[in-house]
């Protein structure tokens, strides 16, 4: 499962990993069809250290790679209220 950590401004640490991901099984990847919505986003965990709670985001399905770490901060800061 490929996942993301990243620090925002205030020193919490974020991992944030795609819902279902998982190592490439059958089941896993028949998971990941199943969590990907019309538009092709899927869903994605992000879950702090510390006291903040986990936000979950629609992202787009290449968000791993394609999403910069300041636009994924700004959508968990979105998220997160």
């Amino acid at each position: 499962m490929q996942q993301r950590e990243l620090t925002d401004q205030n020193g919490t640490r974020w991992t944030c990993v795609q819902a279902y991901g998982g190592p490439g099984s059958e089941e896993a990847e028949e998971a990941d069809r199943m969590a990907t919505d019309k538009n092709n986003k899927v869903a994605v965990v992000c879950t702090p250290t510390g006291g903040a709670k986990s936000v979950r985001l629609r992202l787009e399905e290449t968000w791993i790679n394609d999403t910069s770490e300041e636009e994924l901060l700004q959508k968990i800061k979105a998220a997160s209220g």
